[in-house]
Protein backbone atom coordinates (compact mmCIF):
# COMPACT_ATOMS: atom_id res chain seq x y z
CA UNK A 1 0.00 0.00 0.00
CA UNK A 2 1.16 3.46 -1.10
CA UNK A 3 1.31 6.11 1.28
CA UNK A 4 1.37 9.85 0.80
CA UNK A 5 3.45 11.93 3.15
CA UNK A 6 3.34 15.55 4.01
CA UNK A 7 6.68 17.16 4.38
CA UNK A 8 6.95 20.88 6.15
CA UNK A 9 9.64 22.93 6.37
CA UNK A 10 10.68 26.89 7.79
CA UNK A 11 12.97 28.93 6.00
CA UNK A 12 14.25 32.37 7.64
CA UNK A 13 16.26 34.85 6.69
CA UNK A 14 19.67 33.12 8.47
CA UNK A 15 18.89 29.95 5.88
CA UNK A 16 22.18 29.97 3.51
CA UNK A 17 21.62 28.51 -0.43
CA UNK A 18 24.76 26.27 0.40
CA UNK A 19 22.50 24.84 3.25
CA UNK A 20 18.89 24.79 1.72
CA UNK A 21 20.07 23.33 -1.18
CA UNK A 22 21.06 20.40 0.12
CA UNK A 23 18.47 20.13 2.74
CA UNK A 24 15.73 20.06 -0.29
CA UNK A 25 17.57 17.83 -2.08
CA UNK A 26 17.80 15.60 0.24
CA UNK A 27 14.27 15.39 0.72
CA UNK A 28 13.79 15.27 -3.44
CA UNK A 29 15.92 12.65 -3.60
CA UNK A 30 14.47 10.26 -1.54
CA UNK A 31 14.14 6.44 -1.94
CA UNK A 32 10.63 6.49 -0.91
CA UNK A 33 8.69 9.21 -3.37
CA UNK A 34 5.17 9.59 -2.47
CA UNK A 35 5.49 13.17 -1.07
CA UNK A 36 4.78 16.55 -1.52
CA UNK A 37 7.46 18.96 0.39
CA UNK A 38 5.52 22.32 2.31
CA UNK A 39 8.41 25.02 2.57
CA UNK A 40 7.00 28.56 4.23
CA UNK A 41 9.23 31.55 4.19
CA UNK A 42 9.29 32.80 7.97
CA UNK A 43 9.35 36.75 6.98
CA UNK A 44 11.64 37.53 4.07
CA UNK A 45 14.83 35.01 3.35
CA UNK A 46 17.72 35.17 1.01
CA UNK A 47 17.21 36.46 -2.87
CA UNK A 48 19.20 33.44 -3.66
CA UNK A 49 17.44 30.71 -1.93
CA UNK A 50 14.41 32.16 -2.86
CA UNK A 51 15.65 32.06 -6.57
CA UNK A 52 16.83 28.30 -6.19
CA UNK A 53 13.05 27.29 -4.78
CA UNK A 54 11.38 29.01 -7.54
CA UNK A 55 13.90 27.49 -10.35
CA UNK A 56 13.24 23.90 -8.97
CA UNK A 57 10.97 22.03 -11.78
CA UNK A 58 9.40 19.58 -9.27
CA UNK A 59 5.45 19.50 -8.82
CA UNK A 60 5.60 17.70 -5.28
CA UNK A 61 6.99 21.51 -3.45
CA UNK A 62 4.80 23.61 -2.36
CA UNK A 63 5.74 27.17 -1.69
CA UNK A 64 4.15 29.69 1.11
CA UNK A 65 5.49 33.20 1.78
CA UNK A 66 4.93 35.29 4.49
CA UNK A 67 6.79 38.83 5.10
CA UNK A 68 6.83 39.04 8.59
CA UNK A 69 8.81 36.36 10.65
CA UNK A 70 6.58 34.69 13.08
CA UNK A 71 9.04 32.26 14.55
CA UNK A 72 9.17 28.35 13.72
CA UNK A 73 5.75 27.37 16.09
CA UNK A 74 3.90 29.54 13.90
CA UNK A 75 5.30 28.59 10.37
CA UNK A 76 4.71 24.58 10.99
CA UNK A 77 1.08 25.66 12.19
CA UNK A 78 0.54 27.40 9.24
CA UNK A 79 1.39 24.87 6.95
CA UNK A 80 -0.47 22.16 9.50
CA UNK A 81 -3.29 23.96 8.16
CA UNK A 82 -2.53 23.52 4.80
CA UNK A 83 -2.27 19.82 5.00
CA UNK A 84 -4.60 18.68 7.54
CA UNK A 85 -7.91 18.89 4.82
CA UNK A 86 -5.50 16.69 2.42
CA UNK A 87 -5.89 13.69 4.02
CA UNK A 88 -2.43 13.19 3.83
CA UNK A 89 -1.82 9.57 6.00
CA UNK A 90 2.38 11.31 7.24
CA UNK A 91 3.45 14.40 8.19
CA UNK A 92 7.08 14.74 8.02
CA UNK A 93 9.67 17.06 9.61
CA UNK A 94 12.50 18.51 7.95
CA UNK A 95 14.76 21.64 9.02
CA UNK A 96 16.69 23.89 6.42
CA UNK A 97 20.00 23.04 7.27
CA UNK A 98 19.89 19.12 7.70
CA UNK A 99 20.33 16.50 5.51
CA UNK A 100 18.27 13.77 5.46
CA UNK A 101 19.61 10.12 4.52
CA UNK A 102 17.95 8.91 0.78
CA UNK A 103 16.23 5.92 2.72
CA UNK A 104 14.91 7.78 5.49
CA UNK A 105 11.48 8.25 4.70
CA UNK A 106 11.19 4.35 3.59
CA UNK A 107 12.61 3.26 7.00
CA UNK A 108 10.08 5.22 8.73
CA UNK A 109 7.06 4.61 6.30
CA UNK A 110 7.83 0.75 6.83
CA UNK A 111 8.64 0.95 10.80
CA UNK A 112 5.00 2.68 11.14
CA UNK A 113 3.21 0.65 8.93
CA UNK A 114 4.60 -2.66 11.11
CA UNK A 115 3.60 -0.58 14.65
CA UNK A 116 -0.22 0.48 14.35
CA UNK A 117 0.00 1.73 17.77
CA UNK A 118 3.07 4.06 17.41
CA UNK A 119 1.63 7.87 16.35
CA UNK A 120 5.12 9.13 15.89
CA UNK A 121 8.85 7.70 15.06
CA UNK A 122 12.07 9.56 14.72
CA UNK A 123 15.44 7.98 14.74
CA UNK A 124 19.43 8.28 15.39
CA UNK A 125 21.64 11.71 13.67
CA UNK A 126 24.73 11.69 12.44
CA UNK A 127 26.50 15.42 13.78
CA UNK A 128 28.10 17.39 11.22
CA UNK A 129 29.93 20.99 11.54
CA UNK A 130 29.20 24.33 9.00
CA UNK A 131 31.38 22.62 6.91
CA UNK A 132 29.39 19.05 6.42
CA UNK A 133 31.98 16.93 7.65
CA UNK A 134 31.42 14.87 10.49
CA UNK A 135 31.68 15.22 13.65
CA UNK A 136 32.39 12.25 14.84
CA UNK A 137 29.43 11.49 16.89
CA UNK A 138 25.77 9.70 16.00
CA UNK A 139 23.19 10.32 18.89
CA UNK A 140 20.83 7.52 19.38
CA UNK A 141 17.45 7.52 21.18
CA UNK A 142 15.50 4.93 23.11
CA UNK A 143 13.57 2.71 20.76
CA UNK A 144 10.28 1.54 22.25
CA UNK A 145 7.50 3.41 22.98
CA UNK A 146 7.92 3.02 27.02
CA UNK A 147 11.57 3.44 26.42
CA UNK A 148 10.78 6.98 24.97
CA UNK A 149 8.30 7.79 27.34
CA UNK A 150 10.35 7.19 30.40
CA UNK A 151 13.21 9.01 28.74
CA UNK A 152 11.08 12.36 28.63
CA UNK A 153 11.54 12.32 32.53
CA UNK A 154 14.85 13.86 31.35
CA UNK A 155 14.65 15.42 27.92
CA UNK A 156 12.90 14.90 24.50
CA UNK A 157 12.96 11.31 23.42
CA UNK A 158 13.31 12.27 19.83
CA UNK A 159 15.54 14.58 17.91
CA UNK A 160 12.92 17.02 15.87
CA UNK A 161 13.68 16.98 12.56
CA UNK A 162 13.98 13.76 12.34
CA UNK A 163 10.24 12.85 13.15
CA UNK A 164 7.32 11.38 10.72
CA UNK A 165 3.95 11.31 12.64
CA UNK A 166 1.04 9.56 11.81
CA UNK A 167 -2.10 11.46 11.38
CA UNK A 168 -3.55 10.05 14.77
CA UNK A 169 -0.84 11.90 16.37
CA UNK A 170 -2.52 15.47 15.60
CA UNK A 171 -5.88 13.95 15.66
CA UNK A 172 -4.98 13.23 19.58
CA UNK A 173 -2.65 15.78 20.53
CA UNK A 174 -4.49 19.20 18.34
CA UNK A 175 -3.31 20.22 14.59
CA UNK A 176 -0.95 22.83 16.17
CA UNK A 177 2.44 23.10 17.86
CA UNK A 178 2.07 24.85 21.01
CA UNK A 179 3.34 28.82 21.28
CA UNK A 180 3.51 29.36 24.92
CA UNK A 181 6.99 28.17 25.05
CA UNK A 182 9.32 29.72 22.95
CA UNK A 183 11.81 27.79 21.11
CA UNK A 184 10.47 25.12 23.06
CA UNK A 185 7.37 24.01 20.60
CA UNK A 186 8.83 20.41 20.01
CA UNK A 187 9.04 19.53 23.69
CA UNK A 188 6.07 21.28 24.36
CA UNK A 189 4.79 19.22 21.54
CA UNK A 190 5.49 15.67 22.91
CA UNK A 191 4.24 16.88 26.36
CA UNK A 192 0.71 17.47 24.59
CA UNK A 193 0.98 14.36 22.63
CA UNK A 194 1.82 12.18 25.82
CA UNK A 195 -1.21 13.82 27.67
CA UNK A 196 -3.29 12.48 25.21
CA UNK A 197 -2.04 9.38 25.39
CA UNK A 198 0.32 9.26 22.15
CA UNK A 199 3.01 6.55 21.21
CA UNK A 200 6.45 7.78 20.51
CA UNK A 201 9.15 5.95 19.17
CA UNK A 202 12.54 5.78 16.92
CA UNK A 203 14.57 3.37 14.80
CA UNK A 204 17.77 2.74 15.39
CA UNK A 205 19.10 3.68 12.04
CA UNK A 206 20.65 7.12 11.28
CA UNK A 207 17.62 9.10 9.68
CA UNK A 208 19.72 12.52 9.64
CA UNK A 209 22.63 14.40 9.22
CA UNK A 210 22.51 17.05 12.18
CA UNK A 211 24.07 20.43 11.62
CA UNK A 212 25.63 21.54 14.66
CA UNK A 213 27.60 24.93 15.06
CA UNK A 214 29.18 26.33 17.75
CA UNK A 215 26.55 29.92 17.77
CA UNK A 216 24.17 26.96 18.82
CA UNK A 217 25.33 26.81 22.28
CA UNK A 218 25.92 30.62 21.67
CA UNK A 219 22.30 32.08 20.61
CA UNK A 220 19.96 28.94 21.20
CA UNK A 221 21.11 27.22 24.16
CA UNK A 222 22.13 29.45 26.74
CA UNK A 223 20.22 32.45 28.71
CA UNK A 224 18.47 32.73 31.59
CA UNK A 225 15.27 33.63 30.12
CA UNK A 226 15.41 30.53 28.15
CA UNK A 227 16.30 28.72 30.68
CA UNK A 228 14.01 29.76 33.55
CA UNK A 229 11.58 28.77 30.87
CA UNK A 230 12.94 25.49 30.61
CA UNK A 231 12.70 24.54 33.89
CA UNK A 232 9.44 26.05 34.26
CA UNK A 233 8.34 23.25 31.25
CA UNK A 234 10.22 20.61 32.67
CA UNK A 235 8.10 20.90 36.28
CA UNK A 236 5.06 20.90 34.48
CA UNK A 237 5.91 17.86 32.00
CA UNK A 238 6.61 16.34 35.24
CA UNK A 239 3.56 17.23 37.64
CA UNK A 240 1.36 16.00 33.73
CA UNK A 241 2.73 13.32 33.52
CA UNK A 242 3.64 11.76 36.58
CA UNK A 243 7.31 11.68 37.07
CA UNK A 244 9.14 10.97 40.36
CA UNK A 245 11.21 12.92 42.24
CA UNK A 246 14.68 11.96 39.83
CA UNK A 247 12.49 13.97 37.05
CA UNK A 248 13.02 17.10 39.22
CA UNK A 249 16.54 16.88 39.40
CA UNK A 250 17.33 16.56 36.14
CA UNK A 251 14.77 19.96 35.52
CA UNK A 252 17.53 21.59 37.73
CA UNK A 253 20.48 20.44 36.39
CA UNK A 254 19.62 21.39 33.11
CA UNK A 255 19.15 25.10 34.16
CA UNK A 256 22.32 25.10 35.85
CA UNK A 257 23.82 24.34 32.38
CA UNK A 258 21.99 26.42 30.53
CA UNK A 259 22.82 29.42 32.38
CA UNK A 260 26.62 28.59 32.86
CA UNK A 261 29.29 29.96 30.31
CA UNK A 262 28.90 28.65 26.61
CA UNK A 263 32.03 26.30 26.80
CA UNK A 264 30.86 24.28 29.98
CA UNK A 265 27.36 23.79 27.84
CA UNK A 266 28.97 22.82 24.84
CA UNK A 267 31.23 20.12 26.58
CA UNK A 268 28.46 18.73 28.75
CA UNK A 269 26.58 18.06 25.82
CA UNK A 270 29.49 16.30 24.52
CA UNK A 271 29.36 14.00 27.55
CA UNK A 272 25.86 13.58 28.08
CA UNK A 273 24.05 13.55 25.27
Amino acid sequence: MVSRIAVIMSLYRNDTIEFVTLAVESILNQSYTDFDLYIQYDGPIKDEVDAYLSHLNDERIHIYKRLENKGLAQSLNDLLKIVKPLEYDYIARMDADDISTTDRFEKQIHYLQSHFHIDMVGGAINEIDENGRNRGKVTSYPCTADECRSFFAKRNPVAHPTVMFRRSFFDKAGWHYPTDYVRNEDTRLWHEGYKHGCKIANIPDVVLNFRMTDDMFKNRRNGKAFAKSQLELRLQIKNDLGYGFMAVVYAYAMYILMISPSWLLKFAYKVLR
